[in-house]
């Protein structure tokens, strides 16, 4: 297990480390899932995976939970660069659009979310599933709640 201290970085500084750490010895939903964060900057985040028979439904296409994990985390994490060091966000409400169907063949699926807005108490952010020919598989608004230590205090 890592001894980095996460809660002593900021949003932005604990996803750029995700991003060139790779730490695979932390269990996540994108060690699971194969995502790479392939871009982190503040309020944006470019997150992508590679399709696989695993995330198929019952029609033999990916799993719309599959784009609804990647939209969340996309978004979520853009919403955590954003973040002070010791503070969290919990998603409070996602509503996803689905486009067309993905390919469980090894197709690389990558998802966008950009923060709309960053308050105090809550944040909204958008986000969108492309293929790898840039086709629109899927897009998302979130709104998200910012867990903060100093909240509830005077």
């Amino acid at each position: 297990m890592t001894t980095t201290d996460l809660s002593a970085m900021t949003g932005l500084e604990l996803m750029r480390w995700v991003q060139t750490e790779r730490p695979a010895d932390i269990p996540s939903i994108g060690r699971l899932l194969g995502m790479r964060f392939d871009e982190v900057g503040p309020g944006r985040i470019v997150i992508s995976l590679d399709t696989r028979p695993d995330f198929a439904n019952p029609l033999g296409t990916v799993h719309g939970g599959i784009a609804a994990t990647l939209l969340d985390s996309a978004m979520g994490c853009a919403v955590h660069t954003t973040l002070p060091a010791g503070a969290g966000y919990t998603t409070l409400e996602l509503k996803v659009n689905y486009i067309r169907a993905a390919r469980t063949d090894g197709q690389t699926l990558i998802a966008e979310g950009t923060v709309i807005h960053a308050g105090r108490r809550t944040a909204t952010a958008e986000g969108k599933v492309l293929d790898d020919h840039g086709k629109l598989i899927a897009h998302a608004t979130t709104t998200c709640m910012i867990l903060r230590e100093d909240v509830g205090r005077a």
